[in-house]
């Protein structure tokens, strides 16, 4: 370990002891103390004697876990250094040296302040409850309202005892106190305080107090009415989580591929060990001439974009005339290890070829989500390159980044170290798809992982029927090579918007030769492809092009049917010189853009043909090889 490693991981154990010491100040002093505090939260006639046993014992849980997250914290900055444990967040707090120079700077007026907040917190605290001490009327007690508000705390449990709404101001206050000293810390390059600002992010919801039995009344008031049940069932939804290796967001037997999830009707037409092609079985007496082959992202499965009947996308698109085409990528195995960039590009080419060939047509419309849309932009160049351009003859583009300058929070996720960690992790060629989920929760870690922690471990609930959240826990292995080639030549080093830095299948790539029609989509709060990102694509492509701003995020902002009459969109200039001057100029429309989308297609060719012969797949001398929606999106 350098001087330099030594120092860094001094000073990330110094922050972390900083942050639970605090943290440990803001929780009750013991056991006993809290349990005559909850008093008033026990339901009539539940005796209190042997409350003070869980607490003293909760209190020691309690203890232990701080402990050991900050150990673990610890272990992974040291072993940052060797380019070890770099999947624990805390990895992202080991930064320069220059940043433990500056700390000092700005600490007095940051801990002013932060005095300045606790007196004020404490004064609020005691008003509000003072107010409702001395029978005060309801404005009275209304203006004395607690000053933080998050919705983890929602629960009057939380603001009716004192203790506990003192215990979760404190933290808040904490958690607010430790993001500004990051935003005001002097001497951090823009990407290394993104990173800091995310790990004290997730260290902080991990030390929330809505996470912990002893401090969390909601749970302790649920533990004492069910005698102790819910954590029974809590432990069993724990074990079987550990088991699978992955947290659980939803009921496990709810769906079925088939039947109530990718449940459209149509064939698999076509197959290769990367992928087999669906196509879809008409629902219009006529269809549009130009079918259209649609490109999921290869590190999700296809069927976002077909939930159930009323949220499928490739339902719609059928009932609205079109002939679709879907690929369904192969979840990755022992036999793709040597898979690449040029094999998914490749595999575009041959898809699009299939269906002309399948279909007897010159060219067809594509549709690229996400990561398929970074590779889609790829193949428009290189068949361009190639004088092939008029195979396709418009191109769409779902939430898809070819820019990624400003590719959003991925990017704490492609230091070298974390490139060498997945090379670790793909000992047999392949990522497991657990752990690229264990990323995007980590992302969103109040929503996608503590919250799951409270409802399902402390408080013992049931899991829902949620189709989203299935298809989102349903993980996809990646090809290691691919991957690792994908998260440093474009998110790290950003080659595809420079001319000729990439080529594919012997062919130099070279995005501003794309002059073919697209159609760009975005969504308002994507974090994952961020709407600044995806906009640069107007910076690197050559023909007529329309951009539009939805509502919502990366996944709701795509999947909005409009039937469901939500969020909204915006359609502004497409030339504009930046996002925000598209913005400025753009008018908001209510409900989905999919009918908009088609509206803008159909202008690039509106002329329908009989829906006969392979247009309906598997029909008369019509060879296919099994139902929608096949094998490979049900291989695990």
């Amino acid at each position: 370990m350098t001087n330099d490693d030594s120092s860094n991981s001094s000073f990330l154990a110094d922050v972390l002891k900083t942050m639970q010491d605090m943290f440990a100040q803001a929780m009750p002093g013991n056991g006993a103390d809290l349990a005559d505090g909850l008093k008033g939260l026990l339901p009539d006639g539940i005796a209190t004697g042997d409350l003070g046993e869980w607490a003293k014992s909760s209190t020691e849980l309690q203890k232990m876990w701080l402990e050991f997250v900050t150990h673990q914290a610890k272990q992974a900055a040291e072993g940052a250094a060797k380019g070890k444990n770099l999947l624990d967040p805390a990895q992202w707090l080991v930064i320069s040296q220059s940043m433990a120079k500056q700390l000092p700077q700005g600490g007095f007026e940051a801990q002013t302040k932060l005095a300045q907040d606790s007196l004020a917190l404490w004064k609020g605290v005691a008003e509000r409850f003072v107010a409702k001490a001395t029978g005060g009327d309801a404005a009275a007690e209304q203006d004395a309202e607690l000053p933080i508000k998050d919705r983890r705390f929602s629960d009057p449990a939380w603001r009716d005892h004192p203790a506990f709404a003192l215990l979760h101001q404190n933290y808040l206050m904490l958690t607010q106190y430790f993001q500004q000293s990051v935003k005001s810390m002097q001497g951090l390059d823009k990407e290394k305080r993104r990173q800091l600002q995310f790990a004290v992010t997730a260290l902080s919801e991990a030390m929330s107090p809505d996470n912990f039995l002893l401090t969390n009344p909601v749970v302790m008031k649920r533990t004492v009415e069910t005698k102790g049940q819910n954590l029974v069932r809590g432990m069993r939804h724990l074990i079987t989580d550990l088991k699978r290796g992955q947290l659980t967001h939803t009921d496990p037997d709810a769906f079925t591929l088939g039947e109530n999830l990718a449940a459209s009707p149509g064939k698999v037409v076509y197959e290769t060990p990367m992928f087999q092609l669906v196509q879809y079985s008409p629902s219009t007496k006529d269809v549009y001439e130009v079918p259209l082959v649609i490109f999921p992202p290869w590190i999700n499965r296809f069927y976002i974009l077909d939930l159930t009947p009323k949220k499928s996308f490739i339902k719609w698109a059928v009932d609205q005339g079109l002939t679709v085409f879907v690929v369904s990528w192969k979840s990755a195995d022992e036999s793709m290890a040597d898979v690449v960039w040029d094999d998914y590009i490749r595999s575009q080419i041959e898809a699009i070829d299939t269906v002309r060939e399948r279909l007897k047509v010159p060219h067809v419309h594509a549709i690229g989500y996400c990561v398929a849309g970074t590779t889609l932009a790829a193949t428009l160049a290189l068949l361009a390159r190639r004088d092939e351009a008029d195979k396709v003859k418009s191109a769409t583009f779902f939430t898809a980044q070819v820019d990624f300058e400003k590719s959003g929070e991925l990017k704490h996720f492609i230091e070298d170290g974390h490139l060498d960690m997945i090379g670790k992790l793909s000992q047999k060629g392949y990522l497991d798809g657990r752990y690229l989920a264990a990323t995007f929760n980590a992302l969103r870690g109040k929503d996608l992982i503590w919250n799951y922690v409270v409802n399902n471990y402390l408080l013992g609930e049931d899991y829902p029927a949620f189709d989203l959240l299935h298809w989102n826990g349903d993980v996809t292995n990646l090809p290691s090579k691919w991957h690792n080639d994908y998260l440093r030549d474009l998110y790290r080093d950003n080659k595809l918007v420079v001319p000729d830095a990439l080529s594919a299948d012997e062919t130099p790539i070279d995005l501003t030769r794309v002059k073919t029609p697209s159609f760009v989509q975005a969504g308002r709060e994507d974090h994952i492809a961020p709407a600044e990102s995806v906009w640069r694509i107007t910076d690197h492509f050559s023909g007529p092009l329309e951009f539009l701003l939805a509502g919502s995020g990366h996944i709701a902002g795509v999947v909005n049917p409009p039937a469901a009459g939500k969020y909204q969109y915006w359609v502004g200039d497409s030339d504009a010189p930046s996002l925000k001057a598209y913005v400025e100029s753009a008018q908001e429309h209510p409900g989905s853009w999919w009918p908009h989308w088609l509206g803008w297609l159909e202008r690039q060719n509106d002329a329908k043909v009989p829906a006969t012969g392979k247009r309906k797949p598997g029909g008369r001398g019509d060879k296919v090889i099994e139902d929608a929606p096949g094998r490979y999106v049900k291989t695990r």
